[in-house]
């Protein structure tokens, strides 16, 4: 599937800095960007997830910590 990518120029600059950092093409560093925050949203949603199972399981030591 194809796709246009519309960018403001300050977006333009940016993906050209960050392509030219890496030794890349605006096309590579846009793929990796893209899987960059999708692998971080995934591992948020991990961390999340473990953080609540904890607060549930221990939710009365944490509340007499808490006092």
């Amino acid at each position: 599937m194809a796709m246009t990518l519309r960018l403001s120029e300050r977006d333009k600059r940016a993906l050209a800095l960050l392509a030219e950092a890496d030794g890349v093409s605006k096309h590579e560093a846009t793929i990796r960007a893209i899987h960059e925050v999708a692998r971080r949203r995934g591992h948020e949603a991990r961390v999340a997830d473990a953080s609540q199972r904890v607060r549930a399981r221990y939710a009365d030591v944490i509340e007499r910590l808490g006092r």
